[in-house]
């Protein structure tokens, strides 16, 4: 029998870790359907989800990591969790938290999500969850730039739709990021269609 297969589930303990887990994994498919709040205000009917946004976002911060000679699965993985709270309170924009602050209220959600973990993995969540909000390290600095860059893109093909609220969205994010490469590709985004990627490849070539 292989060797992963041996381990059982025994003590209370135990029991109690392996139902929180089961229910954290239920939990974290509301994010696959909690709608990206401040595309509302820009008037778009249908907006992203946050699933949607933390699933481009890690790869972003993954790439931006590795050329800056850093840890990039540490970086996405800053990326993945950073939002996983919002299952409990929500998605805030900014104009939200003009009128109060959600940040204590999604650490707090997000240190009950993961209370019953076995205590080696809780730990490696909550350090990821206050690297990332600290931004001291690389890592961070890129988690935090994937995350605006993926707005930044998101943003952009909205507005090729005809969503022109997107474009203060743009606007904002410009010169607010931590990395010299996040600007640079925020700036070469600016210049292209969201649909340039796929010009010529849909070619057929000659038999």
């Amino acid at each position: 029998m292989n060797r992963f297969l041996k381990a059982s589930i025994g003590t209370i303990q135990e029991m109690k870790e392996l139902q929180t887990i089961t229910d954290f994994f239920f939990e974290l498919s509301v994010l696959k359907k909690l709608p990206r709040s401040g595309s509302f205000i820009a008037g778009i009917s249908r907006p992203d989800t946050v699933g949607e946004h933390v699933f481009r976002a890690a790869e972003i911060a993954f790439v931006l990591a590795e050329i800056h000679k850093a840890d990039g699965e540490h970086a996405a993985f800053l990326t993945l969790i950073h939002d996983n709270g919002e299952t409990r309170i929500g998605d805030h924009n900014r104009l939200m938290n003009r009128y109060f602050n959600a940040g204590d209220a999604e650490k707090r959600a997000f240190y009950d999500q993961i209370r019953n973990f076995p205590k080696h993995i809780e730990r490696k969540f909550r350090n990821a969850f206050d690297e990332f909000k600290a931004q001291k390290t690389i890592e961070s600095k890129c988690a935090r730039d994937a995350d605006l860059l993926e707005l930044a893109f998101q943003s952009k093909e909205f507005l090729e739709q005809g969503f022109s609220g997107k474009k203060n969205w743009l606007d904002n994010i410009n010169g607010h990021f931590h990395t010299k490469i996040a600007q640079e590709i925020f700036d070469e985004m600016q210049k292209k269609s969201s649909t340039d990627w796929w010009q010529g490849l849909k070619h057929v070539p000659k038999t």
